[in-house]
């Protein structure tokens, strides 16, 4: 079995609580036996899938599958297109290149359900939607690709992987992925 859940700001991704405000994966009612296939951490938001089939770790997490996750990206200030070249090309993260992404400003701008607790806004600087296709996972990467190209990070959602999208899955909700939407998940149409 896959779940496709919409993980909330604020939640971890494991059952367990670590000491913080966070909330754990438990106080979700998953079917027993289902653990997270990678993570978001507790301040992104978005799909975050579970299963209890170990042979999806290997096919969506190694990097020598390059499984495609899509994030919409709420960044500080409008980018240029030097920025989002870089973000493209590959920016240097503990001393080593990040791989070819896909980068863009989203026209037009979403309208996002708020988040608990609201974003940080601050007068004098614009904020502005982008979204950034990776195609790997290194610890934080989004957030550290767009701090390296001078757009912090204020809100991540990741919305895909491969070409499965999160869709009108509302925050807190779970649901079953259906072996007809499997191949959606390594990038591959139905």
């Amino acid at each position: 079995m896959i779940l496709a859940f919409h993980k909330p700001y604020g939640v971890l991704s494991q059952f367990t609580p670590d000491g913080s405000p966070n909330r754990p994966l438990a106080d979700f009612a998953f079917p027993k036996n289902v653990y997270p296939i990678g993570r978001l951490d507790a301040d992104s938001e978005g799909l975050l899938l579970l299963s209890d089939e170990p042979q999806w770790n290997k096919r969506l997490l190694d990097p020598e599958h390059h499984v495609t996750k899509t994030y919409l990206v709420l960044v500080e200030r409008m980018p240029a297109e030097e920025a989002l070249r870089l973000l493209c090309e590959g920016v240097i993260l503990d001393g080593r290149a990040t791989m070819p992404a896909e980068a863009c400003i989203l026209d037009p701008q979403p309208t996002m359900p708020p988040r608990n607790p609201p974003v940080r806004v601050r007068k004098t600087v614009e904020d502005f939607w982008i979204e950034l296709r990776i195609r790997e996972g290194r610890n934080r990467q989004v957030r550290r690709m767009t701090a390296a190209v001078g757009h912090p990070t204020l809100r991540l959602i990741r919305v895909a992987i491969g070409a499965f999208r999160l869709g009108d899955l509302q925050a807190g909700k779970w649901r079953e992925i259906h072996a007809a939407e499997r191949p959606l998940l390594l990038g591959s149409a139905v």
